[in-house]
């Protein structure tokens, strides 16, 4: 892209695909939100929606990649997860591959940058109750704007056309 600013450029590729993908979303720009505690006021605004925390995790051997979409007001336990998707120990990915394969930076992880993953690289873990909302709360490439997204676009139109698999996972 020739754009100057990599970042603005990922985040319009984003909103690109989604309106190819016929996904309704409403876009609330804010200063940067890196963190769930920093997204507090955001949710608020929404009102009818739930943010999600996205983590990035990779095998120890950095060879298998994770994207955890989870809801935002739970704690991340490595063995819980572990053990639900037979990997023997998670930890966070590197900045780098989270880069090469999902075009986002940290504190911008979003479940949308698995729109640049053609390989599907990287496997979609959504926790069960985050399922059952109606709308989620997702960066859009970048940390100063938030897309609330219907969780059944998000699972119809953007999991499902573009051949994406995930795994639901419980946490507790």
């Amino acid at each position: 892209m020739s754009d100057k600013n990599p970042k603005a450029s990922v985040e319009k590729q984003i909103y690109s695909m989604l309106n190819d993908l016929c996904v309704q979303y409403n876009v609330m720009t804010h200063e940067a939100a890196a963190t769930i505690t920093a997204c507090a006021g955001i949710n608020a605004a929404f009102g009818d929606a739930e943010h999600c925390k996205n983590l990035f995790l990779a095998n120890r051997r950095q060879t298998r990649f994770f994207l955890l979409m989870m809801a935002g007001h739970k704690k991340f336990r490595t063995a819980e997860v572990s053990k639900q998707i037979g990997q023997a120990r998670l930890s966070f990915g590197s900045d780098d591959d989270l880069a090469r394969l999902l075009h986002i930076r940290p504190g911008a992880v979003s479940p949308l940058g698995l729109l640049f993953d053609q390989n599907h690289e990287v496997d979609l873990l959504i926790d069960q109750d985050l399922l059952n909302k109606p709308f989620i709360l997702v960066h859009p490439g970048v940390n100063t704007a938030t897309i609330r997204i219907s969780m059944d676009d998000f699972k119809q139109k953007i999991l499902n056309g573009t051949d994406r698999k995930w795994q639901t996972v419980r946490l507790s």
